[in-house]
This record gives structure tokens, sequence and C-alpha cells, in this order.
């Protein structure tokens, strides 16, 4: 076995491999110390014994290493603020450049509602506009504890926790707090309420939201 594990090269195919031909002993000590080291578990009476029986998986301690993902940074609300993203320049507050988007919402609120026929119920309607996205629907203050609010009607450009941002038809942005007022959306005959002391949370957050039947509100 043992000149199995250390046959010399013959010097043609040596010279072919462009190699130099060791002296035995020396190829003798570098083959032992190899395995020692690759199978430090294995004594070297069972080393010779596995290789006599089979192949030898050499140990080793290469370790993979897990690669981070790097997920993709987003804007703070600071930068998003500075940036001034959401910010509806003087030129673009016309009632009229927004009626399409109410028009498209209308159609929203339909297919949302396997559309709004006279024998749907009313509760139904309630259940799915509390849940649904108000970007694009008129909407009028309808009680308020300020009454300067009060029958203050247009189309909701922005929807933020705590307040909407509403484009009249005098063209004016208003900021409507959600606190203590009471709102009226009109969809096809439909009238809705939304209490909006009980509404202060964002657009995408309502899906998971729980309303109550009857709102109530402290004027």
């Amino acid at each position: 076995m043992e000149h199995i594990i250390y046959k010399s090269l013959p010097p043609e195919e040596a010279e072919e491999l462009g190699l130099e031909l060791q002296d035995t002993k020396k190829a003798k000590s570098f083959v032992n110390a190899f395995l020692r080291h690759s199978m430090p578990r294995l004594k070297k009476k069972s080393i010779q014994e596995c290789l006599e029986r089979k192949a030898v998986v050499l140990e080793h301690d290469y370790k993979k290493k897990k690669k981070k993902r790097s997920k993709a940074k987003g804007l703070s609300a600071k930068e998003r603020r500075d940036m001034r993203l959401f910010q509806i320049k003087p030129e673009q507050q016309r009632y009229e450049m927004f009626l399409p988007l109410h028009e498209l919402w209308k159609q929203y609120i339909r297919d949302l509602c396997n559309g709004l026929k006279p024998d749907a119920q009313p509760q139904m309607i309630q259940s799915k506009l509390l849940k649904a996205d108000l970007h694009g629907a008129i909407i009028m203050v309808t009680k308020s504890k300020c009454p300067s609010y009060v029958g203050l009607k247009g189309i909701i450009l922005q929807e933020m926790k705590h307040v909407f941002k509403v484009i009249t038809k005098e063209d004016t942005l208003k900021v409507v707090p959600k606190l203590n007022c009471v709102f009226s959306v009109e969809t096809d005959g439909f009238i809705s309420l939304i209490y909006g002391s009980k509404f202060q949370l964002k657009s995408s957050e309502r899906s998971a939201k729980k309303f109550k039947g009857k709102g109530s509100i402290d004027l």
C-alpha cells in the first residue's frame, strides 16, 4: 500500500508537466503531514485503513459566509418634507384639474361595492367606504367644533393621519383636521358619514382597522 501512495512519477511525465521531482523521504513526510492535518480525528493506522478501502473526504475549516442583502434605503419623512415631494404648487391648485380624479374614484367605489345598486345595503357600502382610498372623493364637513369648517366641501387631494387636504370649487387648498369633525361622502345617491375623531390613521392602515357600527363625537 505504501508504494502506491508514494509512487514516484516517471521523469518523462514530470518533465512534460513541468514538475520537479522531490526526494522520496521528503515526499513521504509531506504526505504524512498533509494527511494528519487534513484528518486530525483519525489515527495513523486508521488513515491507512481508510485509504485502502474507500475514498476519504478531507476535513476543512471553510465556513460559508452569508451574504447580506442590501435593502433599498428610502427617503426619510424629513427628507421628503425638505424636497417638498407632496407639496401642491399654487398653479396646480385648480378644482377643475382634479375632476377627472373624482370620476376615477367614483368608478373605483362602484367596482369595490360590486355596483352601487338601489337595493344595496347601506351598511355594506359604509364598511367598504371606511377602508377605501379616499383620494379623489368629494367630502363635506357637516359638523365641527370649529364653525368655520362647517359647510366646507371639496375633493380630497391628500389624506394624512390627522388631516385632509381638500381643493374647493373656489380653487382654494384647505387643510381640514379630522379631530372633532364629521364628514359626509356622497356616492351615486348614497351618503355616508365619517367621524374624523375615530378616523385618525393613515389611509394605508385602514384596511386592517375595525370600525364600530356607530360613531360618536362630542360637539
